[in-house]
């Protein structure tokens, strides 16, 4: 069995078991949203994700890298069966985050009235310092997430997600049907993220660590460890902190231009957005895991086949599911909520523009480059696209609001997307099929326009509207696909392939497989 087909199998192993998890928090978490943001007034929602705005924002400083590091890591040294060096990432990782998420914690609460005023909002300082506690909860739970993902552990990931989604929809819910309002939903949310930080560490440890320990008995190194983490993950913390403090800029920005009411719209429009990031969150999880056991220098021709692969098959998945999100967005928000919230669709469809940049490698370039410890022109590019974005943002959302703002997030990407592509065929040689790209958007763009033509004009209930739209979209996507050669013959044997890494499984996905073969034409 060759390396790629194997590593191939381990990948959609891995993206099966992260998005089994994926799909139950989703869901859970959606049943959540609906009945919280159906209690409380779309102004108090708001309220809720103002009083997170300060806390994200020095939640920004918590990682350095250490977690993009213990993945890559971890993946790497497993592959070359070194155990000792494995159990002093893990190790090294739990004390850096535990340390520092729970510094930056006690800062964000000794600075909630100076957030608060920040934020023009004086009246929220109590649920700042609550929220300030999420940052602590969120170095525990991510700290193992990264360790399980590193160490292709992807059920213990998905475990770990449902767990917290499932705390974080009950007590939320359970709050806030009692009468505590925002205080409820907010404090319901933090005890939700610490509980199932602390049921994370707890599981890494028993079933992960624990097995490394008996094995390893060496003298643990973790200030070495450290310095080859931060080596590695200080240019990626750079980047996330750049990143990051820009789209918290934003959010005070928003916060000072926009209503609680909008804003509110705007949340909700972010927590339907799930229905794409179900699909995009496996793959951006398995990509990095996989191209760390590509070695550039002696498999450069591998590294080639599988970063093109990465993409088209991605592609194949991904766009179709913006496209469909895009057309049917409107009957999406109304049939949860009726009249209410009438901003989401809009703010939705345009949040989901983005991930039809897949087709140009929007979802591989950036791993490819983690992945052999190219991480400074990773912040190279990040700078590019962040100077980009700023300037837009600072013009765009004074005058229009959220809408400046995504216009700035869909336009800001483009440059440094397109630089990473030509540096990465003149590095690596390596580039994306156009063709494939092409045709893949051309049959998604069939099935979203037919959806439109025949949904426009029904006189329906929004939610049978829903349901047969996404059935005719599934429909003529599965058709339009291989009739215009987005998919061909090799691609469903390499899909067969891979699916074999979900063992008796497999046969389940692999039945839509078989109508599609029929129409593939070579």
């Amino acid at each position: 069995m060759s390396k790629a087909r194997s590593l191939a199998k381990i990948s959609a192993k891995g993206v099966f078991n992260i998005s089994w998890g994926l799909a139950a928090s989703s869901i859970i978490s959606a049943i959540g949203v609906m009945l919280v943001a159906g209690i409380l007034s779309e102004s108090d929602y708001g309220l809720v994700a103002i009083a997170l705005v300060g806390p994200n924002f020095i939640a920004i400083f918590r990682d350095w890298g250490v977690d993009w590091a213990t993945i890559k890591y971890t993946a790497q040294y497993r592959s070359e069966n070194k155990h000792a060096n494995v159990k002093n990432v893990l190790a090294s990782l739990i004390f850096f985050e535990l340390l520092l998420g729970f510094s930056l914690s006690i800062v964000s609460f000794l600075l909630s009235g100076f957030l608060a005023n920040t934020l023009d909002r004086p009246n929220i300082v109590p649920l700042i310092q609550i929220a300030s506690f999420t940052i602590f909860a969120d170095a525990l739970l991510k700290a193992s997430q990264a360790a399980f993902t590193g160490y292709e552990r992807m059920e213990f990931h998905s475990i770990s997600s449902i767990v917290y989604s499932s705390l974080k929809t009950s007590l939320m819910t359970l709050l806030v049907v009692l009468g505590f309002g925002t205080f409820g939903a907010t404090i319901g949310l933090t005890i939700a993220y610490l509980l199932s930080g602390i049921i994370a560490i707890a599981l890494l440890y028993v079933a992960i660590y624990k097995n490394l320990r008996k094995q390893e008995n060496n003298k643990l190194e973790i200030r070495a460890t450290l310095k080859t983490l931060f080596r590695y993950g200080l240019p990626l913390s750079i980047s996330a902190i750049i990143t990051g403090s820009l789209a918290q800029f934003y959010n005070f920005l928003i916060a000072i231009y926009c209503t609680d009411l909008i804003i509110g719209n705007y949340q909700v429009a972010l927590n339907f957005a799930f229905i794409v990031t179900f699909f995009v969150m496996p793959v951006l999880t398995v990509l990095l895991p996989a191209f760390s056991k590509i070695n550039s220098q002696e498999e450069r021709p591998m590294l080639g086949n599988v970063f093109q692969f990465s993409v088209k098959y991605a592609s194949l998945l991904i766009v179709p599911i913006a496209f469909a999100i895009i057309v049917l967005s409107q009957p999406t928000v109304a049939a949860i909520f009726g009249q209410k919230y009438s901003l989401s669709p809009l703010y939705l469809a345009l949040y989901s523009v983005t991930f039809i940049y897949t087709v140009f490698g929007y979802l591989s370039v950036e791993n490819l480059l983690k992945s052999q410890g190219e991480t400074d022109f990773a912040l190279k590019l990040t700078i590019v696209a962040s100077a980009i974005g700023l300037s837009l943002n600072l013009v765009l959302i004074p005058a229009f609001g959220i809408l400046g703002l995504l216009a700035a997030n869909i336009i800001s990407g483009i440059p440094s997307l397109i630089i990473a592509l030509w540096w990465i065929k003149k590095k690596f040689n390596a580039t994306i099929d156009w063709t494939s790209s092409a045709k893949i958007l051309l049959a998604s763009t069939i099935a979203t326009t037919i959806t439109f033509v025949v949904t426009s004009q029904l006189n329906l209930s929004n939610w049978i509207t829903l349901i047969i739209g996404a059935l005719i979209f599934l429909i003529v996507y599965l058709t339009a696909a291989p009739l215009v050669g987005a998919i061909n013959k090799a691609d469903i044997h390499n899909f067969k392939e891979m699916l074999k890494g979900l063992g008796p499984l497999a046969p389940l996905f692999t039945l839509p497989l078989l109508f599609i073969e029929r129409l593939t034409r070579a």
